[in-house]
């Protein structure tokens, strides 16, 4: 048994010392005590651990890149330019909180502080950690970002560049670059094209080595570089929050591919509603009559501990859409749900089988771990369906031979036969609706984490069916993402900024 909000857990200790020094207390107020004592313990959420859990996620992959050079200190944008763009990050991330989203420091040097991941916590903690004062490199150089970028091994390149400008003055070569890495770019220009002196830490302004005031001025070069790429030239709204949204609005226009992540969470056993019928049910036997009535009531409820009842209502409206059709409202209150249960990702990745998109629905199936044999032959059903609809025929058979080496199927025997002779002739596919592609499939299961068979189905042995998978067809999986709870909060260590600062002492351009 755990708390998830022991913080609550302070609100006892008024009601203790009421309940402890009030004196002449009659049975009313005695009662009444109790029951604020079960409304703090409910409050604290008691679970108990189930284990971990794994979750396909839809989410779209972004690389936000922080200039932080000196410039960036210019007050043109209050408070300052850098501080400015921290704080629209902070937005832009408690907006996105599914995004698979990375986070990269640049200066003269590009220097990765987040990897991608959907745990947002990471990303705000080295956000906060860094600290621009120990970077002695003043330059930006846009070139060395976009070739780090180009780098990197991902299909999506969506790069959130939030800066004042570079030392570049050669749109045209930036703009090869970033075609030639599939880079899409929308650019958030901080900045003013009036300029702004800079003030150092002592207070003084900064000086060149002639010792004139340096004006740090927005690059018009950014605008003419968007132009070229097709991106999204954006600049600094009133406020981070207003500045965020417009982010996410450039985002969307992008249309950018969302693909689906395999996430770890914690599975919990929810007791919160123990304490909070208790609590009820002393108040009405103190205010009502009806006692026996609302015993039978509550018996009839039966409210289940593994979701909340709006949770439930809207996995009755999703399943509710899924047959009469409507397939787009029936993914749209899926996503509603938090706590993601047999059922829902059943009918989640029904829901994509539906809509075309099998690869997702594959990714989907796979994300799903019982120890039913029935379910698994389930699965492995439509995985072999959504295979075959890819004309991914030698998937397609393993799968088929699968379900049935887990009990009879006639649906399953027919699909056998027909991708093996379409795979001879290849030609176009002809199968019947699925039998098991319902909504509600596995409404009636238990889910429990089976590694053993994850494995098994991650990597589908060619020994299991009459044609073996070949290394064409094999797919790149995305990393698994962990969540760790007790993982406490550490500076950047001094190696970080040695990267970023890498030939300082060689900078041409440092402002």
């Amino acid at each position: 048994m755990t708390l998830l909000y022991p913080a609550f857990l302070w609100l006892l200790i008024p009601v203790l010392i009421l309940f402890f020094t009030k004196k002449n207390r009659n049975l009313i107020s005695t009662v009444h005590l109790i029951i604020l004592i079960l409304i703090v313990t409910a409050l604290t959420r008691p679970v108990i651990k189930l284990g971990l859990q794994e979750q396909a996620v839809e989410a779209k992959d972004i690389i936000i890149a922080l200039d932080v050079s000196y410039s960036m200190r210019a007050k043109d944008i209050m408070p300052t330019r850098y501080d400015f763009a921290k704080e629209t990050i902070a937005a832009f991330l408690a907006a996105n909180p599914k995004d698979n989203i990375m986070l990269i420091a640049f200066t003269t040097n590009p220097l990765l502080l987040s990897p991608p991941t959907t745990d947002h916590e990471l990303v705000n903690m080295a956000l906060k950690s860094f600290n621009p004062e120990y970077i002695l490199t003043k330059g930006t150089s846009l070139k060395k970002l976009f070739r780090k970028i180009a780098s990197m091994q991902s299909e999506e390149k969506n790069l959130l560049l939030i800066t004042d400008g570079g030392e570049e003055n050669n749109p045209e070569e930036l703009a090869r670059q970033i075609k030639n890495s599939g880079i899409k770019l929308t650019v958030l220009a901080l900045g003013t094209k009036q300029g702004s002196t800079i003030e150092t830490p002592d207070g003084t302004l900064l000086k060149d080595k002639e010792h004139h005031l340096v004006v740090s001025r927005i690059n018009p070069m950014l605008e003419k570089l968007v132009s070229k790429t097709g991106g999204e030239y954006l600049t600094a709204s009133s406020t981070p929050e207003a500045t965020s949204g417009v982010l996410q609005d450039a985002m969307e226009h992008h249309r950018q591919k969302s693909e689906l992540i395999t996430k770890k969470q914690y599975r919990y056993s929810e007791f919160y509603q123990i304490p909070l019928l208790l609590a009820l049910l002393l108040f009405l036997i103190l205010h009502t009559r009806a006692v026996k009535m609302l015993l039978v009531l509550f018996s009839f409820l039966g409210i289940h501990a593994e979701a909340s009842l709006f949770e439930s209502y809207h996995l009755n409206q999703a399943y509710k859409s899924y047959h009469a059709e409507d397939y787009n409202r029936t993914k749209k209150l899926l996503d509603t749900l938090d706590n993601s249960s047999l059922q829902s990702q059943f009918a989640l990745a029904n829901t994509y089988y539906k809509l075309h998109d099998y690869q997702k629905a594959i990714t989907l199936y796979r994300a799903i771990h019982s120890t039913s044999a029935k379910t698994k032959q389930k699965l492995y059903y439509n995985i072999a369906n959504s295979y075959a609809m890819l004309k991914v025929y030698d998937k397609a058979k393993i799968y088929y031979t699968k379900a049935l080496q887990l009990g009879e199927d006639a649906d399953a025997a027919y699909n056998l036969r027909l991708v093996a002779l379409l795979q001879k002739k290849k030609a176009p596919l002809g199968m019947a609706h699925p039998k098991s592609q319902s909504a509600d499939g596995g409404k009636s299961e238990s889910q429990q984490s089976d590694k053993k068979q994850n494995k098994e189905e991650a990597q589908p042995s060619s020994g299991s069916g009459s044609g073996g998978e070949s290394k064409a067809g094999q797919k790149k999986e995305k990393k698994q993402l962990i969540l760790d709870e007790s993982q406490k909060k550490q500076p950047l260590s001094s190696k970080v900024y040695e990267l970023i600062n890498k030939g300082y002492i060689r900078e041409t351009q440092p402002w």
